[in-house]
């Protein structure tokens, strides 16, 4: 799976329906930012791992460094079953300490067969001299086997109470077969993650790692069984990893093309065959199974069968969108759903010509269906569709894809600060609307208190008219008025929050008063009152939490107080430290890619809506300007 963070979905969903994994280090950076957020979603999902350090043949490769990094940061507990011979340059191969053997390679060549050299204790001093190793370093850890291979034997006996009897009493040393069932039963059990390294791009210790999944990652049916869910997402249940179970699986992943879908599904119980019919629980639809396939990259080969605890591709699925649920219809479950991140980054999204506005709508709805991190929505206020997702580079690619695979283009702006208006002193208002033409007029009179409200009240009508002023047939014309012309503000035509008006009096004319010239006075009350009424902006803060190593908590911190934010408080959350604080929506835009630069990638956020505080006259002036040029460039338009 990709390791970047904007694509985290990848990762999660991978975690969900696999048993095992093989976490994959730089040899010379060791423990990398997204390394940190990925081993804590697979501490989420309770996935056995094994470590692989690569690149070791990288100048400035260190395996130890490593090794102490995945401790230190991952708070793991790193278990090497191998070490290096040499790094850098000089990377010939690796120790095996299960079976005390030294693997070498004596060429570079990708397809190069490696030498099996038994290591005796008597060769420990001198293997760096028979190998050519050179560094200070490398000599080192080759001097220190004997260390290395007791923390293995002493961890292995943890594992197996009979063998440390036997070890404690005897002296008898543990075989290399019983070594390799503790280091199998410990990594299951996540008591330990075994360590070990290589170089892909060389081809050296490929191997031993896919031996090392077989020797020590669980098979389906070594891990707990799967638990079921009702309706409400409360366990109600187990399915067991089983052929002899009723059907049952989980669709994590759907791809869409210009030729259809392919639904990834992990089989968890039962057998299901080409052509039956199943049942989704999740949407309470039937799906009948047209082709399977089992992927190798792009090549997908036809298949009749799947059996529990294999992962497959369904061609073609109608109804079936990630994280359903799919089964056998005479044995209804539903399995967990995946734990999906929320977005933190939202932009509005429209395309590129008018002629492809539809087909813009639905590619951007397969994208969304295929993507569970990705949301669409429609801003109410501003008419825009605003995409939200992981991160600026996310929504980059999905734009991209939909160019390449739907074939239609699309253009990524920002979406506008919903801003809102309000009064801060009370005014009285008295608005006569009269009309005279040819036939009958218009006439009405009002005269409305208007008050500012508490922040979130929203807006209050009384009616305390006495006597008749105001016939009462015409007062819901009077409220009808004022709620469609507070939409509508006086600074910027940002809807109008938070104020009470109260109709006091007014007068009518038997003929020529109705519902609309009431309706009329109304509003032409509030547009004159309220410009009385030391109008000011409101606008929309946000409760934001950082979640930062404490390297970097001074620059989070006066980086939010350059936003405008306020810090409410600072909270440890492990080995890393929350900042709780609120800043202002309309400084929130590119926090995500600042933050991740100031942090090294280290750093996250969430964000919320908390509340709407007035704007500082500087930033409402500029806010009014913005809006009002866009008026005057939409009337020229």
């Amino acid at each position: 799976t990709p390791g970047h963070v904007d694509f985290t979905i990848e990762v999660n969903r991978s975690l969900r329906v696999l048993d095992g994994a093989v976490v994959v280090f730089d040899g010379v950076a060791g423990v990398e930012p997204q390394s940190e957020t990925n081993w804590r979603l697979a501490d989420n999902y309770d996935v056995p791992r094994l470590c692989y350090v690569n690149k070791m043949d990288r100048s400035g490769a260190n395996f130890l460094r490593c090794v102490d990094m995945i401790k230190k940061r991952l708070g793991a507990r790193p278990l090497p079953v191998q070490l290096p011979i040499g790094s850098e340059d000089n990377f010939k191969g690796m120790i095996d300490l299960v079976e005390m053997k030294a693997l070498v390679w004596d060429s570079d060549d990708k397809d190069a067969e490696w030498q099996v050299i038994p290591i005796t204790p008597d060769m420990y001093g001198t293997l760096a001299d028979k190998l050519g190793i050179q560094v200070p370093s490398d000599r080192k850890i080759l001097a220190d086997i004997e260390k290395f291979r007791t923390e293995l034997v002493d961890t292995c006996l943890e594992q197996d109470d009979a063998a440390m009897e036997a070890y404690l009493n005897d002296g008898a040393v543990p075989s290399a077969q019983v070594l390799r069932a503790a280091l199998r039963k410990g990594t299951i059990n996540s008591a330990f993650n075994p360590v070990l390294c290589g170089s892909s791009y060389k081809n050296k210790g490929v191997q031993q790692v896919l031996d090392a999944v077989v020797d020590y990652l669980p098979a389906p049916t070594d891990v707990a069984a799967i638990k079921t869910v009702d309706a409400d997402g409360n366990p109600n249940g187990e399915r067991k990893c089983s052929d002899d179970e009723p059907f049952s699986a989980l669709a994590f992943k759907v791809i869409n093309d210009a030729y259809g879908a392919l639904t990834f599904a992990r089989v968890y119980s039962g057998v299901l065959t080409k052509g039956a019919s199943v049942m989704n629980t999740t949407r309470g639809k039937r799906e009948k199974i047209g082709r399977m396939v089992e992927m190798f990259a792009k090549e997908a080969n036809p298949i009749e069968e799947a059996r529990a605890g294999d992962i497959i591709a369904l061609v073609s699925m109608q109804e079936t969108e990630t994280g359903d649920t799919l089964c056998d219809s005479a044995n209804p479950v539903i399995l967990e759903r995946m734990r999906f991140p929320d977005p933190v980054i939202s932009v509005s999204v429209k395309s590129k010509t008018k002629a492809d506005q539809e087909k813009f709508g639905t590619a951007l709805g397969k994208m969304v269906r295929a993507d569970p991190s990705l949301h669409l929505e429609t801003d109410r206020e501003t008419g825009q569709t605003i995409l939200r997702g992981m991160g600026e580079l996310h929504l980059e690619v999905t734009l991209d894809r939909m160019r390449t695979e739907f074939g239609v283009e699309g253009v990524m702006g920002q979406p506008q600060v919903a801003y809102r208006e309000t009064l801060t002193k009370k005014v009285d208002e008295q608005y006569i609307h009269k009309k005279q033409t040819g036939g009958s007029g218009q006439f009405a009179e009002v005269w409305i208190t208007f008050e500012p409200l508490e922040r979130g009240a929203g807006f209050e009508f009384v009616d305390e008219t006495v006597g008749g002023s105001v016939p009462k047939e015409y007062v819901p014309a009077v409220e009808k008025g004022l709620k469609m012309q507070k939409e509508e503000g006086v600074l910027a035509q940002f809807p109008t929050v938070d104020f009470r008006a109260t109709l006091t009096d007014g007068s009518y004319h038997d003929v020529d008063s109705n519902a609309l010239t009431f309706e009329i006075a109304a509003k032409a009350a509030f547009r004159e009152a309220f410009r009385k009424a030391s109008p000011i902006l409101l606008e929309p803060v946000m409760k934001v939490e950082t979640v930062t190593p404490g390297d970097y908590l001074g620059d989070v911190i006066g980086d939010i107080n350059r936003r405008r934010g306020t810090i409410q408080d600072q909270l440890e959350r492990g080995t890393n430290i929350a900042v709780v604080a609120t800043v202002p929506l309309s400084e929130m835009f590119g926090y995500i890619g600042h933050l991740r630069g100031m942090t090294s990638g280290r750093a996250s956020y969430t964000m919320e809506f908390s509340h709407y505080d007035p704007v500082p006259r500087m930033v409402a002036d500029a806010v009014i300007a913005e809006v009002a040029k866009a008026k005057e460039l939409a009337k020229k338009a």
